[in-house]
């Protein structure tokens, strides 16, 4: 070999080299604008081919400072904000603030509040998870499943604005009872919609349960432990799905959810394939639960009680008075007693908590709220990491991220 051609062999030796030397992951944006992220999520991914090293969320691009919001207005004028927190599951975030607000003025509801409070709690849980499934099968390429879900979800809707008003934002749950008395109607209509749903979950079965593509795509993807269950703090399907018997409902009982017969589901695997099963089974839970109410409300309890508690004992005098104290309570400016109080309830995606302190004015000094989705959002990175891009559409549509809660 001549010294010309020995000093190219060397060149293109060191070319070689070099390129191998600048050889890096590749990084891609999924979304926020993308129709499977759950709303405003950016994910960052760095991806050797198709296979994620790193998914790094990035939120705060719908953040309005609600819990700063809240500490500016009445408790009823709050009440609103809950609505539009987790917006898929409405009545349950009302809920929760509610029960946060009557603990920490001392107000006691009566039974018949109680049971419609839960019934509509339930109907809230079934109209969420129908989403999570139907929007789930939609992102993993089955179609059907979608509309089938819809088509359940409008009876839910209506049966919102037939006690509110609103198909979404109803404001229905609020301190003291309920914002307007429960259509007797109403009653029949839901046991109808009892009756008939579970052979709506039998054909939603049919189609994905067994189906070996729906298996393939979520069987051993996104695999949470029990032990990475707890260290995450996950609550709701994902805590359940690993494996851990864990339900508000039944642990550390509110209204009168001690009262019912229900079982708790429990997974295995921890797998996204668990976690849907997971929302199927507490579907029919949840409608076993609304049997059970509509009974007891159709035989012992739909009396003429009222479905507003006063927060106060009455002791003033004169009818303006009266008349004062009536337009105080009704506008939800009674204050709040000084002190502080975390309530929690099993919200459809896990344990929705409201933290309030009062210091005996109308507006509560202090509003904190812990959201589930925001908890299991941390453990994307590692329940993706090792698996296909593909996957990951996968894993964010069995976490049921709602961007209302995570970003507030």
């Amino acid at each position: 070999m001549c010294f010309k051609e020995k000093s190219q062999s060397i060149k293109v030796h060191l070319k070689k080299k070099e390129i191998k030397n600048q050889l890096k992951n590749f990084t891609i944006n999924f979304g926020p604008q993308h129709p499977a992220a759950h709303g405003v999520l950016r994910l960052i991914l760095e991806l050797s081919g198709e296979v994620v090293v790193r998914a790094d969320p990035h939120i705060g691009l719908l953040h309005r400072g609600t819990e700063k919001l809240i500490e500016y207005k009445t408790v009823l004028q709050a009440l609103p904000y809950f609505d539009r927190l987790d917006y898929v599951s409405m009545m349950a975030q009302e809920h929760t603030y509610t029960l946060a607000v009557e603990k920490l003025c001392g107000i006691y509801v009566n039974k018949k509040i109680q049971l419609i409070r839960m019934l509509f709690c339930e109907l809230t849980r079934i109209l969420n998870h129908l989403l999570a499934v139907g929007c789930h099968a939609m992102d993993v390429g089955a179609m059907t499943p979608f509309l089938w879900a819809f088509e359940e979800r409008e009876k839910l809707m209506g049966f919102y604005e037939q006690v509110s008003g609103a198909r979404m934002h109803a404001a229905y749950i609020v301190p003291g009872g309920l914002s307007t008395d429960f259509p007797i109607q109403l009653l029949s209509e839901i046991k109808e919609f009892a009756q008939e749903f579970p052979e709506f979950l039998v054909n939603v079965e049919r189609m994905l349960t067994n189906n070996p593509i729906w298996k393939e795509r979520l069987i051993d993807v996104g695999i949470v432990t029990s032990k990475q269950a707890l260290e995450w703090g996950f609550s709701g399907v994902m805590l359940r799905s690993a494996g851990i018997s864990w339900d508000l409902r039944k642990n550390m009982p509110y209204d009168c959810y001690d009262n019912f017969v229900f079982t708790i589901p429990v997974g295995t695997n921890g797998d996204c394939y668990d976690r849907y099963l997971q929302r199927i089974q507490e579907m029919i839970q949840s409608t076993r639960l609304i049997v059970q109410i509509i009974d007891l409300l159709e035989t012992d309890f739909f009396d003429n009680s009222n479905i507003k508690a006063g927060p106060h004992k009455k002791n003033t005098k004169t009818y303006m008075e009266v008349l004062i104290e009536h337009f105080k309570d009704s506008a939800g400016s009674f204050p709040l007693n000084i002190g502080e109080t975390y309530t929690a309830t099993e919200a459809p995606k896990g344990e929705f908590g409201v933290y309030l302190i009062g210091n005996g004015v109308t507006n509560p000094f202090r509003c904190k709220i812990k959201a589930p989705g925001f908890g299991h959002l941390q453990a994307l990175n590692e329940m993706c990491k090792g698996h296909l891009l593909a996957d990951v559409v996968t894993i964010i549509g069995t976490q049921d991220i709602v961007f209302g809660e995570v970003d507030r």
